[in-house]
């Protein structure tokens, strides 16, 4: 009688697509979050897309970004915003929780400043699968 339940929950677990947790390596989550960040300043768009998969997700205020061919050219727009040389970001706060990671920054740009940015970031498996953005710019 148990192992038939035993299979039944079994069959029922493969079935719903179910599968045991991940395990959740917080040391990489903070080498992920350490490396987006040092190339996302240094504008090193091969850098930066090493950290997605083509099933990340990107939401930012402007949109939206899936995949890498949005994410990428997400990150184009990004770094003619803050171009490098001219633009000074500071990382305010970076944390790294089992598989979030979560950033606050600023920036001063020829263009504007941000005072206040976060980020917050999904990692599994060495890779960002789901990141959000929101920063409060002010014009010059």
């Amino acid at each position: 009688m148990k192992s038939s339940f035993l299979l039944i929950f079994m069959a029922v677990w493969i079935i719903s697509g179910c599968s045991p947790a991940p395990s959740i390596d917080e040391a990489l989550t903070q080498t992920v979050l350490d490396h987006h960040w040092e190339t996302f300043i240094s504008n090193d768009l091969e850098g930066v897309m090493e950290d997605y998969t083509e099933e990340s997700i990107l939401i930012t205020p402007n949109g939206t970004y899936m995949g890498l061919d949005e994410i990428r050219q997400n990150f184009v727009n990004a770094f003619k915003a803050f171009p490098a040389g001219q633009a000074t970001l500071t990382l305010t706060e970076s944390l790294a929780v089992k598989d979030i990671g979560y950033i606050l920054w600023e920036a001063d740009t020829p263009a504007f400043n941000l005072t206040y940015a976060t980020d917050t970031f999904i990692i599994r498996n060495g890779k960002i699968i789901r990141q959000t953005y929101a920063g409060v710019r002010e014009d010059k």
